[in-house]
């Protein structure tokens, strides 16, 4: 579904007093055929997939209630939203809570400080690629202080749909007689929810001006979305306001999203469509399966004939890219405290599997108790990332530290690199490794200009290097991990431990979610295998 909005009720909504939206959630087993073919056990919520978006004002508490009909624990996690204060609430599974169990509830509670476009998903046992996912609007309580004035809103949700659950695909990865990587699988398009070649129509208004939230809430694969006749000037990425960028369209990852403003024709004389295609560079190309093109209608007038644009080579299409987008609120290039080198990449371990890693050890083998239980619970040694066993590839950091991510990428496969609680200010791109295994040369070095463009999640491409940096300043337990799903189950994250001293002195986890843990025959407490001091007897290892 589309959703639009016109900006007086926007000014009125940021008008109003902040208040509490409660949301309920009934998390549980759905059949459905989102691709229009295949028809499969998929997750939703109160019986319905795809999962309503939720809107709401900045400045507002979110309050969502989550009922668990599943026969699996399940969490939830809300891309982008920083928890400052509340990291117990971030939802990541075995890193900030145990999961919560089959039959039982639990109640987040977000206070919502930021404005921007978000997307909420499942964050235990990756239920997000079973369809446990949906945007989030968070309206501006200040709509004079944007980069530009706008008129209406529309919403365009992109999502990868594989016909068979990721339990099922990754069997083929920890299969040790199957040579590694397995047989590509090539998922359908969703738009707003359903078969992308079915979307509704997009309306709009001579004259007008159209902010269009785009968000890829995929697995796996990237989405490239433009308007041909239209340009779009892009105002954010992942929350985070840019100095007005014109582009002709967006090259989105997964967990990626782009605001951008399109001014709608004069006339009702043509009809227009925007492009959706489905692709992923790592992945043999196939007719009809990668990439996959979707199309959908820009209407002025019903029944108005579409005006047909020569489409440009992918060449010529100036696509938006962050290393050259300038913050809007003019924050300058930080300077580095210490730098964090990490690799993305993957090895064949001695049980004759294929995991990813980024330092190294792969993160497949959660600990006992969640991280940061670990973080709260062991006094002064919780600034020893021993602690938190060798699997959680554990970084602790001090409060106020510039920390810098260099990662180097020296594979074929792109990585859309997320860290919960932060947003990174994204500094420069190189090349790394030997791009002629793909035809390609070198990539240049890029830089940022001084006012670094920030967002929650970056691209390192195939090939290449990337250097973002992040300000600690906001004390609690931290994933950073691939949103690939298939690369974070191979093991592609680790966790920083920010500032552990003030998280003790500072925040109170829950009894509810101590009990939670509990239930399932978990610790709340300890260190990473539940035990006190360095003994971490019984903790399940990582392969070596």
């Amino acid at each position: 579904m589309l959703f639009s909005h016109c900006i007086v009720l926007l000014v009125c909504l940021a008008l109003c007093q902040a208040k509490r939206v409660v949301v309920d959630w009934n998390i549980g087993y759905v059949t459905a055929s989102r691709d229009g073919y295949v028809t499969r056990k998929s997750i939703g919520v109160n019986g319905k997939l795809p999962v309503p978006p939720v809107h709401i004002t900045q400045g507002d508490t979110l309050v969502l209630n989550v009922v668990n009909s599943l026969d699996q624990p399940t969490s939830v996690h809300v891309h982008g939203i920083f928890q400052h204060g509340t990291s117990y609430m971030d939802g990541a599974g075995m890193v900030t809570q145990c999961g919560i169990p089959p039959g039982a509830n639990f109640t987040y509670e977000y206070s919502i400080n930021q404005s921007g476009t978000y997307w909420i998903h499942g964050h235990y046992n990756h239920q997000n690629s079973e369809g446990l996912r949906t945007p989030l609007i968070v309206y501006d309580k200040n709509m004079d202080k944007l980069p530009m004035e706008y008129d209406e809103e529309a919403l365009i949700y992109l999502e990868d749909w594989y016909t068979v659950p990721v339990a099922e695909r990754m069997k083929e990865v920890w299969n040790p007689k199957v040579p590694f990587p397995p047989p590509p699988s090539y998922p359908t398009g969703l738009i707003n929810g359903i078969n992308g070649n079915v979307t509704q129509v997009v309306n709009m208004e001579p004259g007008k001006k159209y902010r269009f939230r785009v968000l890829n809430m995929g697995t796996t694969e990237w989405f490239k979305f433009s308007i041909p006749g239209h340009k779009m000037t892009v105002i954010e990425a992942d929350g985070e306001y840019s100095d007005p960028m014109t582009v002709d369209g967006l090259d989105i990852g997964p967990g990626q999203r782009y605001s951008a403003i399109v001014q709608a024709m004069d006339s009702v004389e043509y009809n227009y469509i925007f492009n959706a295609t489905l692709y992923a560079n790592f992945v043999p190309a196939a007719p009809e399966l990668n990439p996959r093109y979707y199309t959908g209608l820009i209407q002025y007038k019903a029944g108005a004939p579409i005006k047909h644009i020569e489409p440009e080579t992918d060449s010529d299409i100036e696509w938006a890219q962050d290393i050259k987008m300038q913050a809007y609120d003019r924050m300058p290039l930080l300077d580095v405290s210490r730098t964090i080198d990490t690799v993305a990449g993957s090895k064949q371990f001695s049980d004759n599997l294929t995991r990813a890693i980024l330092h190294q050890y792969p993160y497949v083998m959660p600990p006992k108790v969640p991280t940061l239980f670990s973080a709260m619970s062991m006094g002064e040694l919780a600034v020893d990332s021993a602690i938190y066993g060798p699997q959680t590839e554990a970084q602790v950091i001090s409060k106020g530290e510039v920390i810098e991510i260099y990662m180097t990428n020296e594979t074929p496969i792109d990585h859309a690199m997320h860290l919960h609680g932060h947003s990174f200010q994204v500094t420069e791109y190189g090349p790394a490794g030997n791009s002629s295994l793909i035809g390609k040369p070198p990539a240049p070095v890029v830089r940022s200009g001084p006012y670094p463009m920030r967002r929650d999640t970056f691209v390192v491409p195939a090939f290449q290097y990337a250097r973002v940096r992040f300000l600690a300043d906001n004390p609690g337990v931290w994933l950073f991990h691939c949103h690939m799903d298939i690369h974070f189950a191979m093991g592609l994250a680790m966790t920083f431990i920010e500032a552990p001293k003030e998280l003790q002195k500072t925040q109170r986890i829950p009894e509810t979610l101590k009990q939670m843990c509990l239930a399932q025959g978990l610790q709340a407490s300890g260190n990473g295998a539940g035990n006190q001091g360095l003994d971490l007897s019984g903790l399940p290892l990582p392969p070596e």
